[in-house]
This record gives C-alpha cells, structure tokens and sequence, in this order.
C-alpha cells in the first residue's frame, strides 16, 4: 500500500534518559530508552531490574512500531491500574514510539493510594520524557546521486548544504565505479534538489529518485 504524502508519523528520541522524582519518601527512578523491537524492550527492563535489584517494583510500559501498533504495560505489584497504564498513557500523549519507559519505585514508607500511584508515576514518566531529545519522523524518498569521483568532494558539500536548508537528510556515501551520494528527501523538495543540481553540474548530474521509507529527522 502506497504510504500518503502528508501522513502523520509518531516520534521516538534520540537516547537514553533517566530521572530521578521523590514522593512522601517513596523514590521514582524513571528510564525512557529508545528501542527497535519488544525485544529490546524486554532486555532494557531486565537490565533495570538487575542494576536495582532491591527495589520494590519497576513499572513499565512500551510501544513499538511504526504506527505504535504493539503497546504493552505491567504494575509489577502496584495495584491495578495505578502505574503501567498511566505510564503507558503518557507515552501514547506524546505520540511515542520505538520506546519503553521503566519507573522503579523505593518504597518510602507511606501509602500513597490509588490516585497519588498514578500521578507519581505519571509525572516520573513526564520528567523523563521532557529530558530526553526528540526525533521526528518523515515519510521521505531515497535518492542516489551518482558522480565522478573526482566530483565527489564539491557535491558531497553542496548536498550537505542543500539538505540543512530544506530539511534532508544525508546519508553515508558509498564508492565504486562511481561514487554514490545518498539523500533522504520530502516530497514537496524533490523537484527543487533535480533543479538545483543541473544548476550546479550544468545538467551532467542527476538524481534517480528510490524508495519511500519512514526516516528519522534529528
């Protein structure tokens, strides 16, 4: 199925953050990670649990995949309902994917009851999700741009340009016959990159436009 040209795409972040938040005594040490699959998730929180062993509970909740398709939560104990859908809830807010979050908790003596869980966990999410670099996500097409490679270093720097003033994004060259410049463009920009590039090679370059993929925009 043909991806639309304007879709609307969930976020991740760039790296892992973690957050420390203190409530009537109890502790919420909060860890939002970026992952690629439930997997990775699961070997996040099996480190969590191993690096705070001692710990009472580590509440978790992830979401994976492009269109946040696969989400998962647990209370690990806390009574139903007071941590892993809360925290699962603040990720879903935020438009979130490829994540998880894990908020272990130190008890600290005193109950907080149902509704102080929930805002306690939710605001430990929050605070790591506000400390983290978001990254935005874009349907872009691939283009490759094959040039001589004595040309190579002049465009390499034209299209380093090129994509801070429109918004691609370069990928990682590759050297053959030729040397191949790789692009990740949006749509609306297409037609100005073929524009701009007979501008500066007098028409002898051309770009061969690829796939349309899901790329992450820093």
């Amino acid at each position: 199925m043909p991806t639309p040209p304007n879709a609307t795409l969930l976020a991740t972040v760039a790296a892992p953050v973690s957050t420390e938040t203190e409530v009537k005594r109890s502790r919420f040490l909060a860890h939002l990670s970026p992952v690629t699959s439930v997997d990775e998730a699961t070997s996040v929180i099996a480190d969590r649990r191993r690096s705070f062993w001692d710990a009472r509970h580590h509440c978790t909740a992830l979401v994976v995949g492009p269109s946040g398709d696969v989400q998962r939560s647990s209370d690990d104990g806390e009574p139903a309902g007071t941590a892993g859908a809360p925290l699962l809830d603040v990720l879903r807010k935020q438009h979130l994917t490829d994540v998880v979050v894990v908020v272990t908790r130190y008890f600290g003596g005193t109950l907080l009851g149902a509704g102080g869980l929930i805002r306690a966990y939710s605001g430990a999410a929050a605070l790591a999700v506000a400390s983290a670099h978001r990254v935005e996500r874009r349907y872009m097409t691939r283009v490759s741009v094959a040039v001589p490679h004595a040309e190579a270093g002049r465009l390499v720097a034209l299209l380093h340009t090129w994509a801070a003033e429109h918004g691609a994004v370069m990928g990682t060259p590759y050297y053959a016959e030729q040397a191949v410049l790789l692009l990740d463009v949006a749509d609306a920009e297409l037609d100005l990159l073929d524009a701009d590039l007979a501008a500066a090679t007098g028409g002898a370059t051309l770009a061969s436009r690829g796939e349309r993929r899901v790329v992450d925009v820093p």
